[in-house]
């Protein structure tokens, strides 16, 4: 609900929402008695959701906006894609909201699907002695799929790699956001509220600290590391990870991963208080992914979750407190939300769009609609001129 709760503030009014989750559906009920809740998306069509809404055969949607199941792009998974089941309700979303026509459709994602092949071919079969990838196994060919579908739909589509602090979230939270326009016009980006260092006239990013600074009470709802990772963080300061333990304790500290490649910068990490949070993931004490307290022993509470989220601290979640963790970690940041509803209320309304000339969005490159087509599209021109050969 991070993104209704967004949407609301920017104006809009929620008519339905959809959601499968057992917990998280009793977390709606608890805070949204009265608002329509439906389940399996892939159980509806256009007329049972417009129904289940109280919408009439041809009555004008605003906007129908959602973030398709994400696991299926993360680069954290097996990036199946869309031959992953949860890919395939992403293809149904797309299906769905072009039955829908609404006037504007909103697809919120993993930056992994920035990457994700349409179709995927596994490591093992790669490689020399393998034939070479074929354009939809290559990078980008996902996401071409969904443009395609969308565009063909007569949606204009652009999109970006966003990091939720750039528009007043006290967290490093990087999503890719695609904005469809019935009208087939391409909006510009979403204006920025903060930067980093407070340049281009905004404010500063908010930091952790002042998420929590005022938070009620003693936080009470968290996990417990285990001892042995305790040992390592009594040593730590705030916004200190585990290459600020002595050199000779490294291996100890993280075992086999040291070997590995990658920065490893979630091991034993401890929360800066002058900066914005980390991605908040759905377990704050898995190995790989720590999220601990600036200087408590312990991982960041569920009412710490919520500040760094932007939920009301009277916010009520349903479920163990996993389930809590997961939903929260899941949701969409409510200030990023409400900057989408902004968005495309001032571009509804025909208000002109503040565009800041060189402003960076992500630590990525290649990652909004301009840069990206750009280079997929030579890609598939080496295939098209026959740089590639291809198995018989």
């Amino acid at each position: 609900m991070g993104m209704d709760i967004g949407m609301e503030k920017a104006g809009f009014s929620v008519r339905l929402v959809s959601e499968i989750d057992p917990p998280t559906r009793d977390t709606i009920r608890l805070n949204r008695p009265a608002l329509p809740l439906i389940g399996d998306i892939t159980e509806h069509d256009a007329a049972s959701v417009r129904k289940a809404a109280g919408l009439t055969a041809d009555g004008e949607i605003a906007i129908v906006y959602g973030g398709p199941p994400c696991q299926a792009f993360s680069t954290a998974g097996r990036r199946q894609g869309f031959q992953d089941d949860r890919g395939n309700v992403f293809l149904y979303y797309i299906r769905l909201l072009l039955e829908l026509r609404p006037r504007y459709a909103v697809i919120e994602n993993v930056r992994g699907l920035l990457s994700a092949p349409l179709t995927h071919r596994p490591h093992t079969e790669r490689g020399a002695g393998h034939a070479d990838l074929t354009p939809d196994e290559e990078r980008g060919g996902a996401l071409e799929e969904v443009l395609k579908r969308l565009r063909e739909g007569g949606y204009g589509v652009s999109f970006n790699l966003y990091n939720a602090a750039n528009f007043g979230s006290p967290q490093l939270r990087e999503r890719v956001v695609l904005v469809c326009s019935r009208d087939g016009e391409t909006l510009p980006f979403l204006t920025p509220t903060h930067a980093q260092d407070g340049g281009y006239g905004l404010p500063k990013w908010r930091t952790f600290r002042e998420a929590v600074a005022d938070l009620p009470g003693t936080p009470k709802d968290f996990v417990k590391f285990p001892e042995k990772r305790l040992r390592f963080y009594r040593m730590l300061k705030p916004g200190q990870y585990w290459k600020d333990l002595p050199q000779e304790l490294h291996r100890e500290a993280i075992g086999a991963s040291l070997d590995a490649g990658g920065g490893k910068t979630g091991f034993l990490r401890r929360i800066h208080w002058d900066r914005p949070s980390p991605t908040l993931v759905t377990h704050p004490a898995m190995p790989a992914t720590d999220l601990a307290h600036p200087e408590e022993d312990r991982p960041l509470s569920v009412q710490e979750y919520k500040r760094v989220q932007e939920f009301p601290d009277d916010w009520k979640l349903a479920g163990s407190l996993i389930d809590q963790y997961r939903q929260l970690g899941n949701a969409v940041p409510t200030s990023l939300g409400c900057a989408i509803g902004r968005h495309l209320l001032a571009h509804m309304q025909g208000e002109p769009i503040r565009q800041i000339e060189g402003f960076r969005y992500s630590r990525y490159v290649e990652t909004d609609h301009i840069s990206w087509e750009g280079a997929r599209a030579r890609v598939v021109e080496k295939f098209k001129q026959g740089a590639f050969e291809f198995a018989p």
